[in-house]
């Protein structure tokens, strides 16, 4: 698939799926479980924004010029933890309205993620030789798990 097109397929979808799960919701206010994880999933989220250098951050998966690996605040355990913040937030809105189609939904946006997180990380590590050091020492997703 053309280089250009793929990356702005993987974020058109996430939205899309963000914006499904949304739509079919009743509310995540109406489970305190919901309500927790979705805070959970803000907190980590404002965690690594704020260790993030300004002009560093992309949502699309590919590298900006000059991009800089950061390794501090929630990267220090993870390492795609906007996307975390995503699943947890994501999970929140299944939580507070479990149905079929928010679980497929759920489901496919995790996959989606995951095309993203390792479209990333292909090229990190053509772009920066330490980045293979820091994916032996971190997790994907899930500190110390995944």
């Amino acid at each position: 698939m053309n280089e250009n097109i793929y990356p702005k397929l993987l974020v058109f979808m996430q939205f899309g799926l963000i914006g499904l799960m949304i739509f079919f919701s009743h509310s995540v206010l109406n489970s305190v479980a919901g309500i927790v994880i979705f805070i959970m999933g803000v907190v980590i989220g404002l965690w690594a924004v704020n260790h993030h250098q300004r002009g560093n951050f992309n949502i699309q998966p590919k590298l900006k010029e000059g991009c800089q690996l950061v390794t501090t605040g929630a990267y220090n355990y993870i390492r795609h933890p906007m996307y975390t913040s995503v699943i947890l937030m994501m999970l929140a809105v299944l939580v507070a309205s479990p149905d079929l189609i928010e679980l497929l939904l759920f489901i496919i946006l995790i996959a989606v993620l995951v095309l993203k997180a390792k479209r990333e990380e292909k090229l990190w590590c053509g772009h920066d030789a330490a980045y293979v050091d820091y994916q032996k020492r971190t997790k994907l997703f899930i500190p110390y798990i995944l």
